[in-house]
């Protein structure tokens, strides 16, 4: 008797293409797409955080077109009878051009003061990286210490040294201590860090070439997005700076003009005209800092990814 066998059915072939069409594929997985809720979410807190934020400069544009009268008998955020330019002129006309002198005084302090502040952590964060010393570790980190004092608990230790130096009511009580940022000799380490290769310096040092004509011909030009970044928040806390110039300062004539503005304010129930001069020198004080961002902004940005990527 005869065991039965199991046969099994051929495999099937795959289908053939019949057409001039595409060979059929696997299906993909579909990636999961974000919803429409989470973006209009994310986006909704964006608006409301940028209106946030512009809200008082807008108040600050609509009240510079209005006089003594329209600052209190129109809502804040209507216009008032287009008086910008008469307050503009009023405003640089006022106490013999004082206003002006405390522009002339801000930029002094924040220019000059940033750019030579600039080039000292450049300096700084460039030896700390290139440079192998006893003690390096040690005493950059001693520099990065000051960033967790605040300004205002060294104002007083600073007067009484410029006051024993004779610097008191001078441009040089303000310029001086500008000079230290701790951040930015830690922002420029990291430039140094990503934006010079050591190779370079050492072709140059092979070709004769001194360390300072290194420095300034070779790695100074490669971190010139650096030089911006820390001149732009250098710029922006001296432009800001109010407290130490308050404290070093007797002489109005040497007043950067936040301090300008707050000694008027202070003076407002003496003097009541001064409101509308007092708004119109609030927006031009604010115009500098928004020029200097709107140039500045891509070397700001790749300032802040600056070592991020490796």
């Amino acid at each position: 008797m005869s065991m039965p066998t199991l046969t099994s059915s051929p495999p099937t072939a795959p289908p053939r293409r019949t057409g001039p069409g595409p060979s059929p594929s696997p299906r993909r997985a579909r990636r999961p797409r974000a919803g429409l809720g989470s973006r209009t979410a994310v986006n909704g807190v964006l608006l409301l955080m940028s209106f946030y934020m512009l809200m008082p400069v807008t108040w600050l544009l609509l009240a510079a077109t209005k006089d003594n009268g329209d600052l209190f008998g129109r809502p804040g955020f209507l216009l008032g009878d287009f008086n910008l330019f008469a307050n503009l002129a009023d405003l640089f006309a006022y106490h013999d051009g004082v206003f002006g002198r405390w522009l002339a005084n801000s930029a002094l302090y924040s220019v000059v003061g940033s750019a030579a502040s600039t080039l000292l952590c450049l300096a700084a964060g460039y030896a700390f990286d290139k440079y192998a010393f006893a003690g390096r570790e040690k005493l950059y980190g001693f520099v990065l210490l000051g960033l967790l004092v605040p300004s205002t608990v060294i104002s007083l230790p600073i007067y009484l040294l410029a006051s024993k130096a004779g610097l008191i009511d001078t441009y040089w009580a303000v310029l001086i201590p500008a000079l230290a940022n701790p951040f930015g000799v830690y922002l420029s380490r990291v430039f140094s860090d990503g934006y010079v290769p050591a190779e370079t310096l050492e072709a140059a040092r092979m070709d004769g070439a001194g360390e300072l004509r290194i420095f300034f011909s070779i790695a100074l030009p490669m971190m010139r997005p650096a030089f911006m970044t820390v001149f732009l928040f250098s710029f922006t806390g001296s432009w800001n700076n109010f407290f130490l110039p308050l404290v070093m300062l007797n002489d109005h004539q040497l007043y950067p003009v936040g301090l300008g503005l707050f000694t008027w304010n202070a003076n407002l129930s003496q003097y009541p005209e001064q409101y509308a001069l007092l708004v119109t020198g609030s927006l031009v004080s604010v115009l500098p800092l928004v020029l200097a961002f709107v140039c500045l902004q891509r070397y700001w940005r790749s300032g802040l990814t600056a070592g991020a990527v490796k």
